[in-house]
């Protein structure tokens, strides 16, 4: 079964929590419209090259990219094409969120193999517990990113090994 890379916006791709005189090495800061309706703009950075090493990563694996994001649809619109990634699927997180975005993940993810950047798996310990072990045969790698730093390429490195480890072949021979 082909795995899922989820990534989030908020803390993986724009490091939200780094001062605002120290930012990132690689990262470019964009000024972006929150609505069409109004003139009001976010100004956040992203690192440009992320796009392109994520399509790398993903295809030599036979992965599929999606967001598991509050941005949802739109970081289709903004975040997307800013650092190079075509429109990808979107766990969408409609209606209340008891356990933040894991029910919703769990359901997107069903059946799959997944790796998934985030920022703030540490909210909901129970609910994490619970979503890493919900099938001991489905490989789950929860890929902490912390905010000051965005994706680095220890990240990278470590989803490249996760990829790798799944695509192993097994006892029996198959992979």
């Amino acid at each position: 079964m082909r795995p899922l890379i989820l990534l989030d916006v908020d803390g993986p791709l724009s490091p939200w929590a780094a001062p605002r005189n120290a930012k990132p090495a690689g990262y470019v800061e964009q000024s972006l419209r929150l609505s069409r309706w109004s003139r009001q703009r976010l100004r956040i950075w992203l690192n440009p090259a992320h796009g392109p090493a994520l399509l790398a990563l993903a295809g030599s694996a036979n992965a599929e990219l999606a967001w598991a994001t509050s941005w949802e649809h739109r970081a289709n619109r903004q975040i997307g094409p800013a650092i190079g990634l075509p429109p990808l699927p979107v766990v969408e997180f409609a209606g209340p969120q008891p356990v933040w975005k894991f029910g919703p993940v769990a359901r997107f993810a069903a059946g799959r193999p997944l790796a998934w950047f985030d920022d703030d798996f540490d909210l909901f310990p129970d609910a994490r517990r619970n979503f890493v072990e919900r099938r001991a045969d489905l490989p789950t790698e929860l890929i902490p990113v912390d905010a000051h730093t965005g994706l680095t390429g220890e990240h990278f490195e470590h989803l490249e090994a996760w990829l790798r480890k799944i695509d192993a072949p097994g006892p029996g021979g198959e992979g």
